[in-house]
């Protein structure tokens, strides 16, 4: 059992803060690696997920990454952070919850893309002009920051 699962045990679904981490990984063309998620209904979105305790923004992009995809990723640059009102989410069994989001780019990763089934539906790298329609919005708004302000700088 997680941190998460841990507190949602107290405080059932009241509101929390928490902290998460996604990395967008491009190939040698300059395609985005996106997830398809399993939850909710085959969105897609960048990889990545909550931080557990102890860990930095670093470690959890890393362990999310190794964790959904398989692979193992090198240096990491900063895209932004995002958070705020904006960024309350109430899930699908009604745990509500505020996210700080960190998130990362790289072009440097290692191994080959194994898709955890509990958690993705499948991997797929995009071209950035042709993004999947339905995307997670706040990870549609980190690869417009990226696209816009780090593209190419790795």
């Amino acid at each position: 059992m997680g941190y998460v699962e841990d507190l949602r045990k107290i405080v059932g679904h009241r509101p929390l803060i928490f902290v998460g981490a996604v990395a967008i990984i491009t190939n040698t063309e300059g395609s985005i690696l996106l997830q398809q998620r399993r939850f909710p209904n085959g969105v897609w979105g960048i990889p990545g997920g909550l931080m557990e305790l102890g860990e930095s923004t670093e470690d959890v992009a890393r362990r999310e990454v190794k964790e959904e995809t398989g692979l193992t990723i090198g240096r990491l640059h900063l895209i932004n952070v995002y958070s705020g009102k904006d960024h309350f989410i109430i899930a699908e069994n009604g745990d509500q919850f505020y996210v700080v989001t960190v998130a990362y780019y790289t072009n440097e990763y290692e191994g080959e893309i194994q898709v955890d089934e509990a958690e993705s539906l499948t991997f797929e790298f995009f071209p950035p002009t042709e993004l999947p329609e339905r995307m997670v919005g706040s990870h549609r708004e980190i690869i417009r920051e990226y696209l816009k302000k780090h593209r190419g700088r790795v």
